[in-house]
């Protein structure tokens, strides 16, 4: 599974795409615990102290917001989805 990082988080990574591995059936939430797993310094970015992702974080599973369209970090996964996780973006 995929993963596009925008902003800073791209910069922390070190890279704009980041694959992880997870099994047939995953959720959401697999695929978000694999990339902090596989870049932990992106948790101290993304999490807050209960562990859960911070408010102005967003992510996107297919374009949409998993936590608004779907079942949030159950949401599950098929090969070939798009996930994207990047912080609030803001200017004129």
């Amino acid at each position: 599974m995929e993963w596009k990082l925008f902003a800073n988080l791209k910069e922390v990574v070190g890279q704009s795409e980041v694959e992880v591995d997870v099994e047939p059936g995953a959720t959401f939430g697999d695929a978000l615990d694999a990339l902090l797993e596989a870049h932990p310094e992106l948790a101290e970015e993304v999490l807050n102290d209960d562990g859960e992702l911070r408010d102005h974080i967003r992510v996107l599973h297919n374009g949409d917001n998993p936590f608004v369209s779907a079942a949030g970090r159950d949401t599950e996964l098929e090969a070939g989805d798009e996930l994207a996780l990047f912080p609030p973006v803001s200017g004129g």
